[in-house]
């Protein structure tokens, strides 16, 4: 049995906003104007790029039925990656991409700039968090059947991103030009040169030549700083274009239903 509703208590005459007096125009709170700006210029850009109906494409979309926390796994990793790029940016302004000089930044940055030790320690233990999330995004797109048709370019432009994050990964350990980071580099592009065909030239390119030198740090830096980050960028908006365009599929547990047409013709 539902309970009868109390009205709400009338609010005091003390409380209540009193009215305008004839002729006088009523004021404008300044937050109403901020709101009503804000809807005046964001309907100027419109009229004038139309980005409401891409906005509308790309989060106005119908999801299939089941949908858990575990399709929130690919926003998180692109989370990961934004957090990573900003605080990459931060810590380029401080760094010094240089083999007598590389060290001391780092320090220079975790002891000396304000907030660095923080800003530092998003970003290398950002890092490990963007390598599992991609994992587990990937794990979940494989036992949910999501790379099955049409959906196998968007797995396979999947797979670049893991491998593009590796790549990633690899090149920033050196930044910090510690003992750990230097020997494990080394070892690194020699594993890479023993990879048949391309394996010696792909070693090379990453040292920067035959031996491990000071072009390698910079060679590094410059990958880590803006080759993969375009990349993957440009990928991660083909791959959300194709989410977008090919819907998101089902929980394998779940079984489609039939339409009622379709039910009513059979019965």
């Amino acid at each position: 049995m539902r309970l009868p509703t109390l009205p709400k208590p009338p609010v005091p005459k003390s409380f209540q906003d009193s009215p305008a007096r004839p002729g006088e125009v009523e004021k404008v709170k300044p937050l109403e104007q901020a709101k009503e700006a804000g809807i005046h210029v964001a309907d100027w850009v419109d009229e004038r790029t139309s980005l409401s109906g891409g906005v509308r494409w790309l989060f106005f979309r119908k999801v299939p039925k089941g949908t858990n926390w575990f399709y929130t796994l690919g926003s998180a990793t692109m989370f990961a990656f934004v957090s990573q790029a900003i605080t990459g940016v931060f810590l380029a302004m401080f760094y010094t991409p240089s083999p007598t000089q590389a060290y001391e930044s780092a320090r220079h940055i975790t002891n000396d700039v304000f907030l660095g030790e923080f800003v530092r320690g998003m970003h290398k233990w950002g890092s490990s968090v963007m390598v599992i999330l991609i994992f587990l995004h990937m794990a979940r797109t494989f036992f949910f059947g999501a790379y099955k048709y049409p959906r196998e370019l968007n797995w396979i432009i999947g797979v670049v991103l893991v491998i593009l994050t590796f790549v990633m990964s690899l090149t920033g350990y050196l930044l910090p030009f510690v003992q750990r980071s230097y020997w494990a580099t080394i070892v690194a592009a020699n594993i890479n040169g023993t990879g048949p065909l391309v394996g010696p030239y792909l070693s090379d390119f990453l040292r920067g030549g035959a031996e491990f030198g000071a072009t390698t740090l910079s060679r590094f830096y410059a990958i880590h700083m803006m080759l993969i980050p375009g990349a993957i960028g440009a990928l991660i908006g083909a791959h959300l274009y194709l989410v977008a365009k090919l819907g998101t599929t089902a929980p394998p547990w779940l079984k489609a239903q039939p339409a009622e047409d379709l039910r009513e013709e059979r019965a």
